[in-house]
């Protein structure tokens, strides 16, 4: 007889059809392995989002939550976005992380919500965000990022995005850097960044 290899969640014979219900007392008071099965399991299940988001602001089992951001970062939906831009205010530098590398992908399917993120009244939110948006792929990148450097009053938010324009940029991006700088005088790291950014983007005379 073949050998079938488990899965983790309802291997018996007689183990009943996985539904939301059950799946979501799984989540709540299981192991830590059933737990990372039933947060698998619920990636693609209706109405599961909101369970996930729940149980991932509870969370304290790392490998439960990578399952939890996993399959947050599948759904994509807008509750799931949502969920992994929250992450970011976080004090756990690897929460903060996972959900930096799932918003790479996920966000793209929900832009205004990037857009809110980049405009958060949290400089370190706005920081963290610029983080995802290289390989966000997005055809308003560089419009996002040219509005932060032309209005953000924060000195690190508009370096995090000059640093940005200088991959992804184009010349386009050019009286905007020039104004940034005019905005910032003084600031040597500020100044260099954008002497680059320019440099890539018209040329040595930009300097």
């Amino acid at each position: 007889m073949a050998l079938i290899r488990s899965t983790g969640i309802a291997t018996t014979a007689a183990a009943q059809p996985l539904d939301l219900q059950s799946l979501a007392t799984q989540l709540q008071q299981g192991t830590p392995a059933e737990r990372r099965d039933a947060a698998r399991a619920m990636a693609t299940l209706a109405d599961a989002g909101a369970l996930l988001t729940s149980q991932l602001e509870e969370e304290s089992d790392r490998s439960v939550i990578e399952a939890l951001i996993t399959s947050l970062a599948e759904r994509a939906d807008e509750c799931a976005v949502t969920a992994l831009l929250d992450c970011l205010r976080s004090e756990d530098a690897a929460l903060r992380n996972d959900a930096i590398e799932a918003l790479k992908t996920a966000g793209g399917r929900h832009p205004h919500l990037i857009q809110e993120a980049l405009a958060d009244s949290d400089s370190d939110m706005r920081i963290l965000t610029i983080g995802i948006l290289e390989s966000l792929r997005h055809p308003d990148v560089e419009l996002w990022l040219i509005e932060l450097i032309e209005h953000d009053p924060h000195l690190n938010v508009c370096a995090c995005a000059v640093d940005l324009l200088c991959e992804v940029g184009t010349e386009r991006a050019v009286p905007a850097l020039e104004l940034c700088r005019s905005r910032f005088p003084g600031e040597a790291y500020l100044d260099f960044a954008i002497g680059l950014a320019l440099t890539r983007l018209q040329g040595a005379d930009g300097l």
